[in-house]
């Protein structure tokens, strides 16, 4: 990471994100009650407004939004508040493209809208696709956003150079994409679409786990677009994570639980359709 790299994030997983930075120099920022470009604007502003007045201890503030978000508002509000628009110099919008899932999101207009504003794309899990296939949607990618730079990346690795002190977001372009996009009624939400998070006490038997989280990745991975958990898993002294999405899940050990720290299992989802009383009725079925 950057050496003095001021880091804001903003993400539906927030409490099991928080807890996988570790060690980090980062300061994070949880803003947890709702859209960013609708009802955290406001605490959005604010946070940037005190980060301001350390301005002297950080070179680069990044946000970080849930990869459903649609980019326009989120770029508006750097210029609906005079003082943030005075003061911050909007650096540059990346979009990380899952080369291995993008085409069953290729028709929803987040995809679509994150890709045509990105000045810069991560063309992302490059391993896990051929080469013909990469180079027909690096074309199809180019065809949509001729300006924007591509990187291809495993593990979305890339140096900080390449997306940091870039000066490449332009509003006139944003403006050619979309002529409403600093309008306020212009964000709609696709209400068919949350997040949930499950969390319960105790320790998980492993076996059982594996054999829910296959058997529902296989009947709703379409529809399951993220997952992310930290998991007490019985008789091991480690916390085990795990990150999944569609029907890809990948799943380690972690740090030595602490002393003093309450063993527990944080399942987050983000999908289509969830069904929260089934998949809360499931994920307690694999305790011990």
């Amino acid at each position: 990471m950057h050496p003095r790299l001021g880091g804001n994030f903003i993400h539906p997983f927030l409490q099991v994100t928080t807890q996988l930075v570790i060690d980090a120099d980062e300061e994070i920022f949880e803003m947890n009650n709702g859209c960013i470009c609708c009802t955290v604007r406001g605490d959005l502003i604010r946070i940037i407004g005190n980060l301001m007045k350390r301005r002297d201890q950080f070179d680069h503030l990044v946000i970080e939004t849930t990869g459903l978000a649609d980019p326009a508002p989120v770029i508006q509000t750097f210029f609906v508040d005079e003082d943030m628009r005075d003061r911050i110099n909007l650096d540059a919008v990346v979009t990380v493209v899952d080369a291995k899932h993008i085409h069953q999101h290729w028709e929803a207009d987040e995809a679509q809208e994150q890709i045509a504003f990105a000045d810069i794309i991560l063309l992302n899990k490059t391993d896990l696709v051929s080469e013909s296939a990469l180079a027909e949607l690096e074309t199809r990618i180019r065809d949509m956003n001729a300006l924007s730079r591509v990187y291809r990346t495993r593990d979305a690795a890339v140096e900080m150079e390449a997306i940091l002190g870039v000066n490449a977001f332009d509003l006139n372009r944003a403006l050619e994409i979309d002529p409403r996009f600093l309008e306020e009624e212009a964000h709609e939400h696709d209400e068919t679409v949350g997040s949930l998070a499950l969390v319960e006490p105790g320790a998980i038997d492993g076996p059982k786990l594996n054999e829910w989280l296959s058997h529902l990745l296989q009947t709703q991975g379409p529809d399951i677009f993220r997952m992310k958990g930290i998991l007490n898993i019985a008789g091991e002294d480690l916390r085990f994570v795990f990150q999944g999405v569609h029907m890809l899940f990948d799943g380690r050990p972690d740090r030595p639980w602490k002393a003093d720290e309450t063993r527990k299992n944080e399942l987050v989802f983000i999908g289509r359709n969830l069904d929260v009383t089934q998949l809360q009725k499931d994920f307690r079925a694999c305790l011990v």
